[in-house]
């Protein structure tokens, strides 16, 4: 049997999970701001085994520079510990692959928080593909963007801010929905994805 032990730090949110055979056998799902440091290596000894597994999946971003850092840190030095295989997920997948395990029939937005006062947004198109690259918008745009679709994620804030009207839904990534990502969106490098290159670079490995 495959364990697969899921970290999301991306987003306010920190949440681990721990699957086996598609089955979510153990999980936790907390809001913590910016205590992603502080949380996460006591959630993943909490769980069954201390989290151990056999593979270990992280996102990647786009989101917290903090939380994402944190996240990647972590599971690398547990796959290294393990020998487990290592392999990321972005952010905004993951809540796509959310809103479609749950029903959603149409194209959708996620759109997360960002930094500088902008959204990261991504269109996703049922049951399991994106309509583009993210980007990164000031709220007006994004909203202008949104062309009545509906808006999933923690940036829709600042689009509801703007127009009350629009179908906005504003979860948080939470590891146990890895298990409804399709295998192509569970294949990332583990490594950080930025949203904005002059303020945040990938970590460099030590010479």
């Amino acid at each position: 049997m495959s364990r697969t032990l899921v970290i999301e730090t991306a987003t306010a949110a920190c949440s681990v999970a721990l699957i086996e055979n598609g089955t979510v056998l153990a999980q936790t799902h907390e809001v913590v701001g910016r205590g992603h440091a502080e949380r996460l290596i006591p959630m993943i000894a909490d769980l069954p085994g201390g989290g151990r597994a056999d593979a270990i999946l992280v996102d990647c971003g786009p989101g917290s520079f903090t939380g994402i850092r944190v996240g990647i840190a972590a599971a690398r030095g547990l796959a290294l510990g393990w020998g487990a295989r290592l392999t990321g997920y972005s952010s905004l997948n993951l809540l796509a692959a959310t809103a479609f395990g749950s029903g959603a029939s149409g194209d959708l937005a996620i759109i997360l928080e960002g930094g500088h006062g902008e959204v990261f947004m991504q269109g996703f198109a049922p049951p399991d593909r994106d309509t583009g690259p993210f980007t990164s918008l000031r709220p007006e745009a994004a909203l202008a963007a949104l062309a009545g679709r509906t808006a999933i994620g923690s940036g829709v804030r600042y689009l509801t801010t703007l127009d009350p009207t629009i179908v906005a839904d504003p979860r948080l990534p939470d590891a146990a929905d890895a298990v409804l990502l399709p295998p192509h969106w569970a294949t990332l490098e583990p490594k950080p994805i930025y949203g904005r290159a002059p303020d945040a670079k990938p970590l460099v490995p030590a010479a």
